[in-house]
């Protein structure tokens, strides 16, 4: 073997061991699941073009930072903010129901846990991560600029100090505590039930026996039992369709109209976005088995759900949780909680 072969594959190794948390932050700033995955594989051709002029001043992971911030802030040069149904606009009343998809640029997408959170040993750190990734926490960030994003993931959730962060962005340890504080006021003017949503790493005895709950309750389509299981204000959005929907009347009314081919329904649980998470299929009709549906993210405080989200994409989604496209009508369920 080379030098010149050792020293490639050294380097190769060493990216490699940073993708992870690269992925993270490049979601956490863009909103996007294959975005984010775009922006870090771009980091990583970009510094594999240029690690010769890396002269070492900083450790490999600020300079891979660096670079990620940059290809980041070039990708949200045209100004799109991701997001949420209700961050677009006011709930519909059943009554007046229709889905009405808009483009999928619009829309905040979901994330497997393994492609954006590292293993760490400190409990309080898995927990920061988990919980900036969450679905309210994401959508809180779209809203502001991306330098004050950048300085907000930058110094919150991963630590930096305020002068590594000058650094990172070429600017003053003042810019960065001015730009700080802006975001924080932001992020402290939205009132989001679902921002505080409480779930424990690992879940606790009784968020179990709620998931077991749902499960049985979804599985078997019965909306009294799921009813019992919501907050009276719980939400249900159903992305790429802007409708969403709050309330248990309203909900158990779509999902017994609208919804109802969604009846024998089976779930597989998958994690997503540091919340509880299912592969949901449906009764397939023409190749017999079940077929896929969506991927659902619940959202739960005070031992109920405040909220589930059902992302319909499901050629997209599939895949990329490493769930199957297709169950056979005699598949095993998944044991719940894996």
């Amino acid at each position: 073997m080379t030098d010149g072969t050792a020293t490639v594959e050294d380097l190769d190794v060493r990216l490699e061991r940073h993708r992870t948390e690269l992925t993270g932050y490049c979601y956490r700033m863009l909103g996007s699941s294959f975005e984010a995955e775009d922006a870090v594989q771009d980091t990583m051709v970009r510094a594999w073009r240029s690690y010769a002029t890396f002269e070492g001043r900083s450790s490999l992971r600020s300079w891979l930072y660096r670079i990620a911030t940059n290809v980041c802030l070039d990708m949200l040069a045209a100004g799109n903010k991701r997001a949420r149904p209700m961050d677009l606009q006011e709930a519909t009343p059943l009554a007046r129901a229709a889905l009405s998809p808009r483009p999928d640029h619009t829309w905040l997408e979901p994330m497997p846990d393994a492609r954006v959170l590292p293993t760490v040993e400190d409990p309080a750190e898995a927990a920061v991560a988990k919980e900036s990734v969450r679905l309210a926490f994401m959508a809180a960030l779209q809203q502001l600029p991306p330098k004050q994003r950048a300085v907000l993931i930058l110094r919150e959730v991963l630590a930096w100090r305020a002068s590594e962060v000058a650094e990172l962005l070429g600017t003053s340890v003042a810019s960065v505590n001015s730009a700080l504080q802006r975001a924080r006021a932001t992020l402290a003017e939205r009132d989001d039930k679902a921002a505080s949503a409480a779930v424990s790493d690992p879940l606790d005895d009784e968020q179990r026996k709620l998931l077991d709950r749902y499960v049985a309750a979804f599985e078997g389509y019965d909306m009294t039992a799921l009813t019992a299981l919501l907050h009276e204000d719980a939400v249900m959005t159903m992305p790429p369709f802007d409708l969403w929907l709050t309330g248990h009347d309203d909900i158990a009314g779509f999902m017994t109209t609208f919804g109802s081919a969604c009846a024998g329904s089976r779930l597989l649980p998958v994690r997503v976005n540091g919340l509880p998470g299912f592969a949901q299929y449906k009764p397939d009709p023409e190749r017999g088995g079940y077929a896929p549906w969506a991927i659902q993210v619940l959202e739960i405080s005070d031992g109920r759900l405040t909220g589930f989200h059902f992302f319909l994409d499901t050629q997209r989604w599939f895949p990329l949780f490493g769930v199957p496209l297709h169950l056979e009508g005699d598949a095993d369920q998944a044991e719940q909680g894996a």
